[in-house]
């Protein structure tokens, strides 16, 4: 029987371990701290290209690019070109080192045999020559390159099986495709399935091969392993177009990845969508794909202006810390849980405004003027948002970001009603890091968010930002963030 049922179910329930599921790694590391797959492959492909080009340097000859230098330079293009065209950057956990190796000596031996018959056609009276020139590139070419990638493929293979590089799937429908799909996962081990939701209440199975079901599909949402998760899959009979559509619609609030598994009576076609969810490219692990290198000027940036306003800004930071001990008692920093990146849960630091025995941890009551909890320096700090200055350090350990939209406290209310459920596309805003200031703070929304008009508001200028975000934006909104700041004092903080 695919299903465990009876005193299997009983037994299983009683351990924690079992509940976990056989699919479940025994530590979960969030979206965002995991190693992202794509910045892996650009590495590998920048390897590549420094390896060629200074294998080009090498061999050429004088510092005039003519005759066999050109060929050398086609040569070198060629190959990049070809392992590209040759999927040698996909790096997929079902990918044989052999079949690596022949992609890459494929890419080298076919360029060489394309430009020795160009060679041979264009240039006769320097055949013996560029031949030879050609032939010794790709002689030297080959195990240099192989080596790299011989090194590469054992490093991603190694964090496989560390976990970091494994997809995390959870799966929407206890149907027999995904059975089967959990079936195939157990006997190779690429993917790890953290859970199984269906609606069908106690018809549904505890689990299926182990893994277990944690409940209906509205539980996805707000489950807590979604920050965990690359891929949503759905898994449904193909003849049901109204469910598919009524469960696509219930987990588009998901900020994760969706795919389809359908439930057909095609073995091919079934075969070739699980090669694709246990398969996939390097490059598709980790949440929403940007270009590598705006991920990393990104970053750069988070990390330089964070370090440079804590060396200049800490003469303030100690005056205002002085300031809050003498104002009123208690701790200098306050601590809050927000959603971050993928709906993660981070602790987020501010400087103390509020009486602490009054603190709103969960924020339950937002900040109103004139409001009795806030302190005379915190509403100071609140007004001229000194307040956030100890979120540098979510910014330095990458939990934030200078930039993006700025993070919620989890449950927090708006008019008596969680703020996250008045849109629907509330979480999507979690598609890239919290920030300290960001695109809606320079377009007027800041501060509390005390009705469904501000929520709305403030979503839709956060999504705006999720699907325009550069460099260039980044460095435009922190230039308008300083005047926002001080020259709106309507707006209460």
């Amino acid at each position: 029987m695919p299903y465990d049922t009876g005193a299997e179910s009983a037994e299983r329930e009683k351990g924690g371990a079992d509940r976990r599921g056989p699919l479940r790694p025994s530590r979960l590391a969030s979206a965002r701290s995991r190693l992202g797959g794509g910045s892996l492959t650009r590495l590998v492909q920048a390897s590549d290209l420094a390896l060629i080009a200074g294998l080009f340097c090498i061999k050429c000859e004088g510092d005039a690019l003519v005759g066999s230098n050109v060929l050398l330079l086609a040569a070198s293009v060629m190959v990049s070109a070809t392992l590209i065209s040759l999927e040698a950057y996909q790096l997929t956990a079902r990918e044989r080192l052999f079949q690596h190796l022949y992609k890459v000596v494929g890419a080298v031996g076919g360029s060489g045999l394309m430009l020795l018959a160009f060679a041979s056609v264009t240039a006769p009276d320097a055949k013996a020559e560029n031949i030879l020139r050609i032939v010794d590139w790709c002689l030297t070419a080959v195990p240099l390159l192989c080596a790299a990638h011989l090194a590469w493929f054992s490093y991603i293979r190694r964090l496989r099986r560390q976990g970091a590089l494994t997809p995390n799937l959870m799966i929407v429908g206890a149907t027999p495709a995904a059975q089967r799909l959990v079936a195939v996962a157990l006997s190779n081990r690429d993917v790890n399935i953290l859970g199984i939701f269906d609606d069908r209440g106690e018809r549904a199975p505890k689990h299926i091969f182990g893994v277990p079901v944690l409940g209906r599909t509205a539980d996805v949402k707000s489950h807590r392993l979604l920050p965990y998760v690359d891929r949503i899959v759905v898994a449904v009979p193909p003849g049901a177009t109204a469910r598919i559509a009524q469960l696509i619609a219930e987990l588009a609030p998901c900020p994760n990845d969706i795919s389809l598994l359908m439930d057909g009576f095609d073995p091919v076609s079934e075969r070739a969508a699980q090669e694709r969810l246990l398969d996939m490219p390097l490059s598709h692990l980790s949440g929403v794909r940007r270009g590598a290198l705006q991920a990393a000027l990104k970053r750069t940036i988070d990390i330089a202006f964070s370090l440079a306003a804590l060396v200049v800004l800490a003469p303030a930071l100690v005056a205002i810390s002085i300031a809050i001990r003498m104002d009123s008692p208690g701790p200098v920093l306050f601590k809050q849980r927000r959603h971050g990146y993928m709906n993660e849960e981070v602790l987020v630091w501010k400087f103390r405004s509020m009486r602490t025995e009054m603190s709103d941890y969960a924020a339950v009551r937002q900040v109103t003027a004139d409001d009795d909890r806030v302190t005379k320096v915190g509403r100071f700090l609140r007004r001229t948002s000194l307040d956030e200055l100890p979120q540098l350090w979510n910014v330095i350990r990458g939990e934030m970001s200078l930039v993006g939209p700025r993070p919620h406290a989890i449950g927090m209310l708006t008019n008596g009603a969680e703020a996250s459920k008045l849109v629907e596309t509330y979480a999507h805003r979690h598609r890239m890091k919290p920030g300290l200031t960001g695109w809606a703070a320079v377009n007027g929304s800041r501060g509390p968010v005390d009705t469904p008009e501000a929520v709305r508001r403030r979503v839709s200028l956060d999504l705006e930002y999720v699907e325009r975000q550069s460099v260039w934006l980044d460095l435009s909104i922190m230039a308008r963030t300083l005047p926002c700041v001080l020259g709106d004092s309507a707006v209460v903080r």
